[in-house]
């Protein structure tokens, strides 16, 4: 089939490349000539695994190719998806403006019938707010009002389809290549039934061995894809909130987390407590979620919960640094391991290390700091949020190697838990810590192990559990 992908970032990258390994013809519109360039020498501007090499691969077989001529795109593809971002705007809600300009781009240049499918995150009732700037962009061209009339005239028709996309970041490929499901929102009228059909041919590989793919209407398939992502960070706040007083009544979270997550009702996944969520998922789904309630006169007071709590959790490991250091921290230096908000992505979207890093710097401390992937845009980011500390370059220092950044240093931190950080030789640490302290944000470490080889260790929801041995 001929596809047309309109954004070709995160999302709409791993969706056209993988539909191009499926045997589809893709063409990736993007409005960002730069980028468009790297794409089609083959590289990739984003870090996600085993991405680079599909893109390179069906580039090379003439599968997919990228393009900013917008009326070329639009032409190119029986189904166009609509993968841009929805960034929140002030006041949380979900910013729809790539959106509804994707559409207008669409209405203005589509010359035959368009299955228009919004990939993006969106909110309810968007599905409708694209139809209606197709039918704007196709009046403006003097084309008749209504789809019906439209066809009967021989002029272009459409249908708006929803199919939200379910991918982890660091996990994007496989996740599309072996989907747990398949949403697909349709209109309940002829077109949408041609729409219907048409998607069932292009996700039918997924559907060999048993049916993968949800039907149901346009809002009920925008509404999933937000329920899903509040679930999520639900669980991590509530498992968070029960750290935290673990911490308080001397209790094990891990310990606790393994009996609840024995019950199959409950389930292990995102149940492990940390320094909060963050990334471009689920901090703008919660807050889009409640702005939605709010149009409707409702409050989702458990999610303005978990929004509060998540925030909160972002700080926790910062007043466990102050109750052990205190608040003047100059003259003192902070290893720092992991920067983006979760291993196997550079996105440092909502990332915690970066509220602990502007918190520790405006008390005075230095930063030595080590991630795998994430340097080259943590040096971006982080040079943005500081922008207003004047010696912010004399602060922070980023290193090549995880140990590089334990020479001199104080203390460790642990802000995400890549595996190169798992087992490391605590020996050697000993040696080139000037303090032996070590805050766990990820608990990546079991408390015994670590104060049997000297060290003091402050985890989430383990605090107190052991003491180190300093015989050894």
């Amino acid at each position: 089939m001929k596809i047309t992908i309109i954004g070709a970032g995160y999302v709409g990258l791993v969706t056209g490349t993988c539909l191009a390994e499926l045997g589809n013809d893709v063409i990736c519109l993007d409005v960002d000539r730069a980028k468009i360039e790297l794409l089609s020498s083959g590289g990739v501007p984003i870090y996600e695994p085993g991405l680079n090499d599909l893109v390179r691969s069906n580039l090379g077989a003439g599968r997919l190719s990228f393009t900013a001529d917008v009326e070329l795109a639009v032409a190119y593809g029986d189904i166009v998806f609509i993968a841009v971002g929805t960034p929140p705007d002030e006041d949380g809600h979900a910013d729809l403006q790539y959106v509804l300009a994707a559409a207008r781009s669409i209405g203005a240049f589509m010359t035959g019938f368009k299955v228009v499918v919004n990939k993006s995150t969106v909110p309810v009732g968007t599905g409708e707010r694209v139809i209606q700037e197709l039918d704007a962009s196709l009046q403006a061209r003097g084309c008749a009002a209504g789809n019906v009339l439209r066809e009967a005239l021989g002029q272009p028709t459409f249908s708006v389809v929803s199919n939200p996309e379910f991918l982890k970041e660091g996990a994007a490929v496989p996740d599309f290549m072996r989907p747990d499901r398949i949403v697909i929102g349709t209109t309940n009228d002829l077109y949408g039934e041609t729409a219907l059909g048409l998607l069932k041919q292009l996700y039918a590989p997924f559907n060999r061995n048993h049916e993968r793919t949800l039907y149901m209407d346009v809002r009920s398939a925008e509404f999933t894809k937000y329920a899903a992502n509040a679930m999520l960070a639900t669980r991590i706040s509530f498992m968070n909130e029960l750290a935290n007083l673990a911490d308080k009544a001397g209790v094990d979270i891990e310990r606790v987390r393994k009996g609840m997550g024995a019950d199959p009702r409950i389930g292990f996944s995102f149940l492990y407590a940390g320094m909060g969520y963050g990334g471009s998922c689920l901090p703008k789904d919660v807050q889009a979620l409640i702005g939605t309630a709010g149009e409707y006169g409702q409050s989702l007071r458990v999610l303005e919960a978990v929004e509060a709590a998540n925030q909160s959790q972002k700080r926790v490991l910062l007043d466990k640094i102050v109750a052990r250091f205190g608040e003047d921290m100059r003259g003192l230096t902070f290893a720092l391991w992991g920067l983006a908000f979760k291993p196997n992505t550079d996105d440092m979207r909502e990332a915690p290390s970066r509220v602990l890093i502007r918190a520790l710097i405006e008390r005075g401390a230095k930063i030595q700091a080590h991630d795998p992937v994430a340097m080259v845009e943590a040096r971006r980011v982080i040079g943005a949020d500081l922008s207003d500390v004047e010696d912010w370059p004399c602060r922070i220092n980023f290193v090549d190697q995880p140990f590089d950044a334990l020479q001199g240093a104080d203390a460790l931190v642990v802000a995400t838990e890549w595996k190169v950080y798992r087992s490391p030789n605590f020996s050697t640490m000993r040696q080139v810590l000037r303090h032996q302290v070590i805050f766990d944000g990820r608990n990546l470490y079991e408390p015994e192990i670590v104060a049997e080889a000297g060290f003091e260790y402050f985890g989430i929801g383990r605090q107190g559990l052991s003491k180190p041995n300093l015989s050894t």
